[in-house]
């Protein structure tokens, strides 16, 4: 194995960890499981489960025909009806995913550089330094989105979901949905990417030793 590989073989690692990171990521936006509502019945709607996330919300009642109706309902950054939690738990998502995104790029350009030596060390070893900057700044967004949905699963928070919802206030019991694990796992690979990345040694060969001239 050439000393360049050797020398930047943490950071091919952190390549392969953040990308899955950013990859979970995205699935943590788009799916709905970050709180589980237990909802009761009241006439007209029957008794359910409603499965919130980021930018919709998905109700799963019982059915005498199909045995379960599925209804989802879109919502965006705009809408006035969503507290503050959510709306910073999406800008915080979306921030995770671009600097994740930033992040990895800025990788690959170093790791290509190293194999091909068309860099001084001092600047690949900036570019892994930037890398991992963007790296754990993503995964810390992520981790306060998870941090802010648990606490207002703890408090009880309530919605003011649109009456065609068909969605009370507040439900008889919410915990804490499987998104969250998800969400976790994307903050923790997010996190250990950009640690290695900071870990770049530079090659023996590429070190510089002052030359002592013979007087």
């Amino acid at each position: 194995m050439s000393l360049p590989v050797q020398s930047a073989r943490r950071q091919v690692a952190g390549f392969a960890v953040g990308t899955l990171g950013c990859i979970f990521c995205m699935m943590s936006m788009g799916l709905t499981e970050w709180r589980v509502w237990h909802v009761e019945h009241a006439p007209p709607s029957p008794a359910g489960l409603a499965c919130i996330g980021m930018w919709k919300v998905c109700i799963y009642r019982h059915s005498r025909y199909s045995g379960r109706d599925i209804a989802c309902h879109l919502y965006h950054y705009a809408d006035t009806y969503l507290p503050l939690d959510v709306r910073a738990a999406q800008s915080l998502l979306l921030a995770a995913s671009v600097l994740g995104l930033l992040g990895k790029g800025l990788l690959v350009l170093a790791l290509r550089h190293v194999f091909v030596g068309s860099l001084r060390t001092d600047e690949a070893h900036n570019l892994f330094l930037t890398a991992g900057i963007l790296k754990v700044s993503a995964g810390t967004c992520i981790s306060v989105a998870v941090v802010c949905n648990y606490c207002s699963v703890v408090r009880a928070a309530g919605i003011a979901f649109p009456p065609s919802f068909a969605l009370p206030f507040k439900p008889k019991a919410q915990h804490v949905g499987g998104t969250c694990g998800v969400a976790v796992l994307a903050a923790l690979m997010l996190l250990l990417s950009g640690l290695l990345s900071f870990f770049y040694k530079v090659p023996p060969e590429s070190q510089v030793h002052p030359v002592i001239s013979d007087i």
